[in-house]
């Protein structure tokens, strides 16, 4: 945006100061169009690096010690961007993360970029 001769030109480029108010008051179209995209959501439980001929050694009961310390807090990820922190947890005999920390909705939006 800028100003030229007292008058404002909008490009058609993404504001995000409108995106903002817009998931505010959620008045735009705009905003209806994206809360319909899929993207991915990964937990990640930890890393490790390992040569290859430790990688060809594994086999069924292999363990892989992770980076990661049993009890930290793992990171949530949309899209490979960080959105928010969680713990591990048990829910109906599958895994789950509870949310111990978590982005604003329009800081969410901004990683998405």
């Amino acid at each position: 945006m800028h100003k030229e001769n007292n008058t404002t030109d909008k490009t058609d480029s993404f504001d995000l100061q409108d995106e903002k108010d817009t998931f505010e008051t959620g008045t735009s179209d705009n905003l209806e169009f994206i809360l319909d995209i899929p993207l991915e959501i990964t937990v990640e439980l930890g890393r490790v690096k390992m040569l290859i001929n430790e990688l060809l050694k594994l086999g069924q009961g292999s363990v892989i010690e992770l980076s990661k310390p049993a009890g930290e807090t793992l990171e949530v990820l949309a899209n490979q961007k960080v959105i928010a922190k969680g713990e591990v947890v048990v829910v109906n005999d599958k895994y789950g993360i509870r949310l111990t920390e978590i982005a604003s909705p329009v800081e969410r939006i901004e990683k998405l970029k």
